[in-house]
């Protein structure tokens, strides 16, 4: 859309010149020759931008910058002067005005001066529209759950939003972990500070200290620029170590020395940096085995949870489905563009009963899936995974039970379905990690892969891929 100008001068010649050049630059241009006819336009019509006269009669660029900021605060203000009067330009800055134009006018000036005022426009609104979602999306209403676990989530989060405390967030892959991190954060005093997010799963270790803390020009092989550690982005915010538990022991002496001191040092670097964080941590894993078997260090383990929140399970809080799956398939319709009506009472007993391994993040999955696929105006049982049904009342019987009729049976689906059914328990016995699961049935990761395409049980659980292991 064409951005609309608003140009106020008392001069027509201005007037003409200014409409002549942003008309062809594809502004839409409304003139006025005061700032009492400005007030009138304005009043009647939205604009993007004013370039306004400081010297008018009837009321001064100065009086319609006040009124501007008090009656339309996100207009664009730029302010016109004559070469000798800057002073008072700039005054109008500090009042609010973006910038000046001095006359007499240097076209490509003009032209550049108000491309940068618009685009910082449309970045200003845009950021505002962003922390607004951000905190419409992780507000405790928007925290979903009505059972007596999910109550106590609420509690400890609106509490601890408030302080400047470690937390520590516990409980299985796929249970929320980091939407609770960012309900913390979202809705205390560091809201409109940097969340920042570190895998510590993810990045290799040779590259974790670079990735926290920043490296110098030249300190490695391939550090052809400075660049600033993820610590260093978060200052004055919040630092969220996901999956903290697969950070090396190396890499935790350097994280327990930030987080006592406040202060990070670069890699390759000589100064230190004073900085100011929060840290939260999540982990999937027993950090109290983890310092009992050496893998974690017990000071860094007692630094991190100094509060501590466990988010439940699904199997932990069944009643919250019904209320999960419509927030999910409300999503998912509007995402899809589609219409389904709802889920039906058969449908819904069957998700009820499920025990997902995958937790929440496996339920988001499915619906995803269904309200894809469902061609119908509501999602039935026949429309569920597979693998759903398979664990709610249509178990495979023990070899003894089988009966070889007269016709025989065919073996490779009943033995696929004790595949598909030890597969399922697996990957619910490792708490959704398919790696995990893997080993658990002595067969290699990318088995294991090739198995869960082939069965559809892509939505359960992560892959949690090494690369030796692919």
């Amino acid at each position: 859309m064409k951005a609309k100008i608003l140009v106020v001068d008392d001069e027509e010649s201005i007037r003409e010149f200014l409409e002549i050049m942003l008309k062809k630059e594809g502004y839409e241009i409304t003139l006025a020759e005061d700032g009492l006819k400005a007030k009138e336009l304005l009043a009647k019509k939205s604009f993007d931008m004013i370039i306004s006269d400081l010297q008018m009669p009837n009321m001064t660029g100065i009086e319609l910058l006040k009124h501007v900021k008090e009656s339309y605060p996100d207009l664009v203000f730029m302010m016109i002067t004559a070469f000798g009067t800057t002073e008072t330009a700039v005054e109008a800055m500090k009042m609010g005005a973006y910038d000046y134009l001095t006359k007499p006018f240097k076209i490509d000036e003009v032209r550049l001066n108000i491309q940068n005022a618009l685009r910082s426009k449309n970045l200003e609104v845009e950021n505002r529209s962003l922390k607004k979602e951000l905190n419409k999306e992780y507000s405790f209403q928007n925290m979903i759950g009505n059972s007596s676990a999910m109550h106590q989530v609420f509690d400890l989060v609106k509490r601890v939003s408030q302080a400047p405390t470690n937390v520590l967030i516990t409980g299985e892959s796929g249970t929320g972990k980091e939407v609770v991190a960012k309900a913390i954060h979202y809705n205390g005093p560091l809201k409109d500070k940097p969340f920042v997010t570190i895998n510590c799963g993810a990045i290799p270790e040779n590259l974790m200290e670079s990735e926290m803390f920043g490296h110098k020009k030249g300190s490695f092989t391939g550090a052809v620029v400075d660049k600033v550690g993820l610590f260093e982005v978060a200052d004055e915010g919040t630092l969220f170590l996901d999956e903290v538990g697969e950070l090396p022991l190396t890499i935790q002496v350097k994280l327990l020395r930030a987080i006592q001191e406040r202060v990070i040092r670069r890699v390759g670097g000589t100064d230190d940096m004073k900085i100011n964080v929060r840290i939260i941590a999540a982990t999937n894993r027993n950090l109290e085995d983890m310092v009992q078997k050496g893998s974690f260090r017990q000071d860094l383990y007692y630094r991190l949870n100094v509060i501590n929140i466990k988010t439940p399970s699904l199997r932990e809080r069944k009643d919250d489905i019904p209320l999960l799956a419509a927030h999910f398939l409300k999503k998912y319709n509007e995402r899809m563009n589609k219409n389904i009506a709802g889920i039906s009472v058969e449908a819904m007993e069957i998700l009820k009963k499920y025990d997902y391994p995958g937790n929440v993040r496996e339920l988001e999955n499915m619906v995803e899936r269904t309200v894809a696929l469902e061609g119908g105006s509501t999602i039935l049982p026949e429309s569920l995974p597979p693998m759903v049904n398979t664990t709610t009342g249509r178990k495979l019987a023990s070899s003894n039970e089988i009966e070889i009729g007269e016709d025989g049976i065919d073996l490779d689906k009943v033995m696929g379905q004790i595949e598909k059914e030890l597969l399922v328990k697996a990957i619910h016995a490792a708490g959704g990690v398919k790696k995990r699961a893997s080993k658990l049935l002595k067969i290699t990761f990318r088995s294991m892969r090739y198995r869960v395409e082939k069965y559809n049980l892509g939505i359960m659980g992560d892959d949690e891929l090494d690369d030796e292991e692919a």
